[in-house]
């Protein structure tokens, strides 16, 4: 088996299957609104928080339901996309 083949690569949490948990990798601050950004870090979202999809809504660019540590929050979708997510690896 291909080593890095084991190695998960971070994803946008859009991109993140539903019930998956995975740990925040990044956030670009800076594609954020100064009032986006401390709300972000009013619920604790940072590097190496464990977030988890719970629901996209619509197909036009609703808001995400996602799982922040205990709490469940709705993001914008370009909130969403400035937050790189890596995967977590599936219990065996």
């Amino acid at each position: 088996m291909n080593a890095s083949a084991a190695i998960p690569v971070p994803v946008r949490l859009a991109q993140l299957h539903r019930h998956a948990p995975g740990t925040v990798a990044g956030v670009e601050w800076d594609r954020l609104a100064e009032p986006e950004a401390r709300r972000l870090r009013e619920l604790g979202l940072d590097e190496g928080v464990e977030v988890e999809l719970l629901h996209r809504s619509g197909l036009f660019g609703g808001p995400l339901a996602c799982r922040i540590g205990r709490m469940t929050v709705a993001l914008r979708r370009h909130v969403a996309a400035a937050i790189h997510v890596t995967p977590l690896a599936k219990q065996a």
